[in-house]
């Protein structure tokens, strides 16, 4: 009988406990210090490939896209001693997704006044993923001008192409399965800068805005 006690007890104090959760924590794969440096590398790099900060303007993509491009900047001014143009350019209206999605609000789109025409833009995104979102973002500025080269700055490509777009500059390579989820942080938005990794199950599979990026 006491045995058997026992062994009720057990199952009862089971029954009881808080269910474990399916998927995994998110655990940080880059913290405050890893996002600085990667910022400090990418602006030395856009440095270096352009010889200089001559002719240059850097485009974030909203919305935390344009935050990562104007610290960038920020860095190449205090490399090359005079401010670098930044602005930021929304895609929403050239997504190939807005027939499956509801309607989105529109994001800032802010161009310097001598425009794209001639420049070396580069473009500022917080992740690589399919591509589809840069794609966008090359439609976009057919309509804004000729620019004499584009290219690309990623604070993190995480695989998984659908499209034939490679970025110039990253600040991390993450390997990543298809049902995780990484989502940055910036202190802009969120009070701090993190990049993290999340989800291990079906139900933690990325969204559909975050599958299209």
């Amino acid at each position: 009988m006491r045995r058997r006690r026992r062994s009720d007890e057990l199952v009862c104090a089971q029954a009881n406990a808080p269910a474990a959760h399916l998927g995994s924590t998110a655990r940080t794969v880059m913290d405050a210090r890893d996002v600085s440096r990667a910022l400090t590398r990418i602006a030395h790099e856009i440095l270096e490939r352009n010889k200089g900060a001559s002719n240059l303007l850097l485009l974030g993509i909203p919305s935390r896209g344009v935050p990562l491009a104007q610290r960038i900047a920020a860095k190449i001014a205090s490399v090359e001693g005079h401010d670098v143009e930044v602005g930021s350019l929304d895609v929403t209206m050239y997504r190939d997704d807005l027939r499956m999605k509801p309607a989105r609000a529109l994001m800032r789109t802010d161009i310097p006044s001598d425009g794209i025409d001639g420049k070396v833009v580069v473009l500022v995104d917080d992740v690589l993923f399919s591509g589809r979102t840069i794609r966008a973002a090359l439609d976009a500025m057919n309509d804004l001008g000729r620019p004499q080269a584009v290219r690309l700055a990623v604070l993190v490509d995480r695989g998984h192409r659908e499209l034939p777009i490679r970025a110039d500059f990253v600040g991390k390579n993450l390997p990543t399965s298809l049902v995780e989820k990484v989502s940055v942080h910036l202190a802009e938005f969120d009070d701090e800068d993190a990049v993290l990794i999340s989800g291990t199950s079906a139900d933690d599979a990325p969204s559909r805005e975050e599958e299209s990026r």
